[in-house]
């Protein structure tokens, strides 16, 4: 295997930073959380379980021989097509109901914090 190859694993372990997998020919591989996804991965198991079959790129070797893998160059075209399926208007009206709720959130815990409370 050398950078730049296609490579199936599965995952065996899940960490806060990333994934380590198995892959075919029984080495080891390792996914960061940054290369999971091209969109924001808070928690990595919204993306990927343990024992789920996955495919990605080798982008290096550590020097103790691990793999360094990205899912997300592999599959640009899926990713792509699902950002552009949505609508500019859904994205903007969902990111302004999330940022309305953590925004009230917010304000709460500062309320609460100054012992503020409503009439």
């Amino acid at each position: 295997m050398s950078v730049g190859d296609f490579v199936k694993g599965k995952v065996v372990d899940i960490k806060k930073f990333g994934a380590y997998l198995e892959l075919e020919n029984k080495e080891e591989g390792f996914v960061h959380i940054s290369k999971i996804s091209k969109k924001y991965v808070k928690e990595i198991s919204e993306f990927l379980e343990v024992g789920q079959e996955v495919e990605g790129k080798v982008i290096g070797k550590t020097k103790d021989g691990k793999y360094e893998l990205s899912l997300k160059d592999i599959s640009v075209e899926e990713q792509d097509s699902e950002i552009k399926s949505e609508s500019f208007e859904k994205r903007l009206s969902q990111y302004l109901k999330d940022s309305d709720k953590k925004i009230s959130e917010y304000r709460k815990h500062l309320d609460k914090k100054r012992n503020i409370r409503k009439r």
